[in-house]
Parts: C-alpha cells; structure tokens; sequence
C-alpha cells in the first residue's frame, strides 16, 4: 500500500485533516475557553496541594518546592498526553457530531493518511493547551529549573506522544463500534491510565496487581522520564531506559492501531454503523 502513496498528496490530505480540526476549534471557541479555565482550575487546585503540603500535615521538613514541581509536572504532563489521547480516540465521535462521518470513511482518502492528520492536529492542540496552563503555573509558582535536563524530557515527551497517538488510534474504534457509548468507553480507558500511571503519586503506593500494569502503561514511562530529567537533572544518555519502551510501543502500536482500526472500519460498513447519531 506505502509503495503506491504519493507523497506530496498524502501531506496535503494530512494537512488538510489538521486545517479542518482547527476550524472545528474556531468554531467553538467558546467551549474551548471553557475547558481551558476549567482544566487551568483544576491544575493549580491540584498544584497548591503541594503547597499546603505543610500546613497540612503540621509537618516542618517537607521540601514543599519539590512537592510542587512533582505534581506540577504530573499535572502537565497528564494534560499534554491525555488531551492527545482524547483527540485521537475521539475523532470518530466529531464525526459524527459535525455529520461528516459517512463522507470522510467513504472518502478516497487512505486511513493512515486521515491519522497522521489527526495525530498532527492533537499534538499542536495539546501542545498549546498545555503551554497556556504552563504559563498560569509560572505566574502562581516559583520554579527552580537550573539543574533540569529539559532537552531530555523533551525527547521523553516526544516519544511518549507516538505511543499515546498508537493508544488513542486503537480506543477511537470504540466510538466507531459502539454507536451510543462509545465515547463514555474511551475515557474509561483514560481513566485507567491516570489510576495507574504515577500521575500524582509514585505507583509504588498502588496494589501490586496495579503496579504490575503501571509498568506497561506509557503513560508511566513518560511521567518517570520527565521528572528524572527535571527533578534529579539525569543525563539524557541515561534516559534511554524510559525512552526506549516508549519508542517500541509507538513503532508496534501504530501500525498495528491502523490495522485494527481498518478492520472495525469494514465491520461498521458491513453492518451499517457509519452512522451520524448514536
């Protein structure tokens, strides 16, 4: 199939997937400031626990700045990739909302193509989402970052985001498969993910069936990454070890998310769930 694309068209179809999902954005502006204020709410609300962390406990020996810049960078962190998750499972779901769903799947448009649009579209969305929420942040707290290995987290970030594009390509099926309760079925998943992946606390205070699971969570290795590298300042030659796995679950994950979704593809069109309400 790969050797039959024509390149210069593939980009132009991705774009165009990225060009349209950004209107959608313009279009409800609304709802996005809203989600914004509610999401930046919501991450101070959890940051300031850091804060309070002494106040709290009656304890005077917590290191309260470091409290904060571990849970500031979870909350980021969970942000970016779980706001990337939602885009990518999701998109099924705007389909249908907007009504376009029989005309995009019926499109002579190959499905990789559509998901790299997507996927092109979810990690500037988040990114700016989260760069807005990093800004309210720097104005509520003060950061210490001269010891971060920021380059580091970086390429832990970036590997982290293929791994989650893989993730959210396979969970988009479910509003694909499952016409009225799909969407609800994907942020099961999301769920699950912030339950078992360290986002708050080290997953070594979780049972240890959850642990176990913890450990092929992405989710996981992005998030231990990012604080190696920001808190502890740890080499980016000694990150490979959170990396790695990431890079491994995005190169078998993608592929493979394609072809299942291929497959749930065919199997809505035979039994007439290309529809545009649920």
């Amino acid at each position: 199939m790969f050797a039959r694309l024509n390149l210069r068209t593939e980009v132009l179809q991705s774009y165009a997937f990225v060009a349209r999902n950004f209107n959608l954005i313009k279009r409800y502006w609304g709802w996005e400031l809203v989600w914004l204020a509610y999401s930046t709410a919501t991450s101070l609300a959890v940051v300031f626990i850091g804060e309070g962390s002494a106040l709290i406990t009656g304890a005077e020996d917590i290191d309260t700045s470091y409290f904060v810049l571990y849970l500031l960078l979870g909350t980021l962190v969970w942000g970016f990739l779980s706001g990337l998750f939602n885009d990518i499972s999701e998109m099924i779901q705007w389909e249908r909302w907007e009504g376009t769903i029989e005309y995009t799947l019926m499109a002579p448009v190959h499905r990789f193509t559509q998901i790299i649009g997507q996927a092109g579209f979810a990690v500037l969305h988040s990114l700016l989402f989260t760069m807005t929420i990093g800004v309210a942040m720097i104005i509520f707290f003060s950061l210490d970052l001269s010891d971060a290995n920021l380059f580091g987290a970086l390429l832990v970030l970036l590997a982290g985001s293929l791994s989650l594009v893989s993730l959210g390509v396979m969970a988009s099926i479910l509003p694909l498969l499952y016409t009225e309760r799909g969407t609800q079925m994907t942020h099961i998943v999301q769920a699950f993910l912030l339950l078992i992946s360290g986002v708050y606390y080290p997953i070594e205070v979780l049972p240890s069936v959850l642990q176990t699971l913890a450990r092929v969570s992405p989710v996981y290795y992005v998030l231990n990454g990012i604080r190696s590298a920001v808190l502890e300042g740890t080499p980016t030659s000694e990150l490979w070890g959170y990396i790695v796995p990431l890079l491994i679950i995005g190169v078998v994950g993608m592929p493979l998310g394609v072809w299942v979704f291929r497959q749930a593809e065919l199997y809505a069109k035979r039994h007439g769930k290309l529809k545009r309400v649920g």
